[in-house]
């Protein structure tokens, strides 16, 4: 296969063809909107970020659904709503992104999406084989900004705070303390809380002091934060 024919087959596997075409991102991008996501750079982003590209080739076709789908280790690739919002009000919340941590890179969808709007993102991950795979994908789309770390999310980054903003992909049963600490001035923590019934919250460091605001947002379902780490 010469070089031209190897850009074309990258090109139409970014781009996606039927059920994973630029008209079918679209009428999930129509569908966020009708479920009040509003933010149109955030809208924009679920609209051009491949998500096929993050799933297995026998669930890519599933791709542009509103729905969670599995990929692998008990582990999911959040429902596009979920990421959307949480993106939106990750933004929405925080005074700058420039120092950006994700808990839980997973597949590393909502990873692509963070990217797109902080200057430097840390990325941590408990599961090599996941990691490993959402790094070759980031590669891939030419994501250069995301700094991987394998490591309990539970704990953060301590050495690398503080952040702007933290975003969790998993449910802690109540809101770690190294999180929060970990939260720079006027920091925000967007993270699911609970364990049969869980709640997105939104937690806002009070300047540089150690007082919390905290806000529910919305019932939510995802996977529990869990400890260790697997190779």
């Amino acid at each position: 296969m010469n070089r031209f024919h190897q850009h074309l087959q990258r090109d139409l596997q970014m781009q996606g063809v039927g059920m994973t075409s630029q008209r079918t991102r679209e009428r999930l991008v129509q569908r966020l909107v009708d479920q009040g996501v509003s933010n149109q750079q955030v809208l924009d982003l679920i609209s051009h970020i491949p998500r096929h590209l993050f799933l297995d080739e026998a669930l890519s076709h599933r791709a542009y659904e509103d729905t969670a789908l599995p990929i692998g280790h008990g582990q999911t690739l959040s429902q596009p709503y979920i990421v959307a919002r949480m993106t939106e009000v990750l933004i929405g919340a925080a005074a700058k992104l420039d120092k950006v941590l994700e808990i839980g890179t997973g597949s590393g969808y909502q990873t692509a999406v963070l990217s797109r709007v902080a200057t430097d993102l840390y990325s941590v991950e408990r599961i090599k084989p996941l990691q490993d795979r959402a790094r070759q994908v980031l590669r891939q789309l030419s994501i250069s900004n995301v700094r991987f770390h394998h490591a309990d999310g539970g704990f953060g980054l301590p050495k690398l705070a503080p952040f702007d903003a933290i975003l969790s992909a998993a449910a802690p049963a109540k809101v770690p303390e190294d999180l929060k600490q970990q939260l720079g001035e006027d920091g925000v923590l967007v993270i699911p809380v609970g364990e049969n019934e869980q709640v997105l919250k939104l937690i806002v460091r009070k300047g540089d002091t150690n007082e919390f605001h905290e806000q529910i947002l919305e019932p939510v379902k995802f996977v529990p934060l869990l400890q260790g780490v697997t190779r």
